[in-house]
């Protein structure tokens, strides 16, 4: 639940065999492009919406820099959204969630376990944030006239900014959920610098969303598990990809003040200018996850708890292990079965019988891996409250590391 910032500098690919102006200038290379060996086959997006009907929203609050001025700023934060069906189908899905450590909120959940269903979309903020978009998906649910049942009990989540950005000022207001709610859209969603994830780091760098997706061969049912991560959790010594330690062959570029004041004697970050032999004494692992799975596959609740628990694996092949400070929290749900929630006596289901579920499970834990690797590839350079900065992970160097165990070509 604890994290940190926002400058935008872009980052320098470097020498490789990739080609990054196949790209186009709108967006960095992502892990599919770079054909980074997490395992399986990507969807054509590689992201949450390759699952048919899901849209994803985002609004994105950047505003002020210097010292912290409660209330003013500076400003590092926002709202993300998943709409299961779309923003205009109301037809809930079968869901389930998992806490791979509680020390975060993902409010509705009771609900969830209670009903096995997801009722609505799912909202993703700051910590402090949690309630106004919650209260503001109900109301864009009257607004809807949505009316399942006279009541909404909304699944929102969240995680910590407070190092990036003025936290307790409450900066997200209603109109930024509402923003983000109606604005959610098909297509490979924005990543990185984001949404909720604004003022997000991850594993020593800046973090914040990222997405993908993973689709089974057709002798395997040809399902597609999308996932979407809100990533702002664990320390660079732990950093891993595709089996690589990143994190270890980059100890340097941790977080750091950009000004030329005084630091207090006491201070645990140095000034950006200063000399770097500090950074490799790495600070204390803490931080939180949110990660969102969508499925075409026919799964029943308890067979989406299950999914929901793998996302731990793809957590800890990245790296990560649940820390004491950390909310990892995580929700499953399925586009199948539609119609299934209903007044009618008796409802006709369909669902993967579990000796098939082997594959789905492989491909949860790998899109996580994938996921939370694009949200590190997205990310911007990011200086925020009191001039801290975060800074992106060096593309040039991951790949270095990467060909230097063996696992690029």
């Amino acid at each position: 639940m604890r994290s940190l910032s926002v400058a935008l500098a872009l980052l320098v690919v470097g020498t490789s065999a990739f080609d990054a102006s196949s790209l186009g200038a709108q967006r960095k290379p992502r892990e599919n492009d770079l054909k980074l060996p997490i395992g399986g086959t990507p969807g054509a997006l590689d992201a949450i919406t390759d699952v048919a009907g899901v849209e994803v929203g985002h609004s994105t609050i950047i505003a002020g820099s210097g010292a912290l001025v409660v209330g003013q700023g500076p400003v590092r934060t926002g709202v993300t959204i998943v709409h299961p069906r779309g923003k205009a189908n109301h037809d809930p899905v079968f869901a389930s969630w998992f806490a791979l450590n509680g020390n975060g909120e993902m409010t509705g959940t009771t609900w969830v376990q209670e009903s096995g269903f997801l009722e609505g979309p799912i909202g993703i903020t700051n910590t402090h944030s949690v309630g106004v978009v919650r209260d503001a998906i109900i109301k864009w649910e009257v607004s809807q006239k949505n009316v399942l049942q006279p009541w909404w009990l909304p699944v929102v989540a969240e995680t910590y900014d407070g190092g990036l950005n003025d936290i307790n000022g409450f900066h997200v207001k209603e109109s930024h959920a509402l923003a983000a709610l109606n604005s959610a859209a098909g297509g490979l969603p924005a990543e990185g610098v984001v949404g909720g994830g604004t003022g997000m780091r991850c594993l020593g760098f800046k973090g914040g969303i990222g997405t993908a997706s993973r689709k089974l061969p057709a002798a395997q049912g040809g399902y597609t598990v999308g996932v979407l991560v809100q990533c702002n959790f664990g320390s660079r010594r732990d950093l891993r990809i595709a089996g690589v330690p990143v994190g270890e062959e980059i100890p340097d570029l941790q977080p750091c003040i950009a000004n030329t004041a005084p630091l207090a004697a006491n201070a645990t970050v140095r000034r950006c200018d200063a000399p770097s032999d500090r950074d490799a004494a790495d600070a204390p692992e803490q931080g939180s996850i949110i990660v969102v799975v969508a499925t075409d596959a026919p799964l029943l609740p308890h067979q989406l708890k299950r999914v929901a628990t793998r996302v731990s694996l793809g957590i800890g092949r990245q790296g990560g292990f649940g820390g004491n400070s950390s909310g990892d929290i995580f929700v499953a749900f399925s586009t199948a079965n539609t119609n299934s929630w209903s007044s009618d006596t008796v409802s006709s289901v369909r669902m993967v019988n579990n000796d098939r579920l082997s594959p789905i499970f492989q491909a949860t834990a790998q899109a996580t891996e994938a996921a939370i690797t694009n949200a590190l590839l997205a990310a911007e350079t990011t200086t925020g409250a009191n001039d801290l900065r975060i800074y992106a992970m060096p593309l040039d160097r991951m790949l270095a590391a990467m060909r230097k165990y063996g696992r690029l070509p």
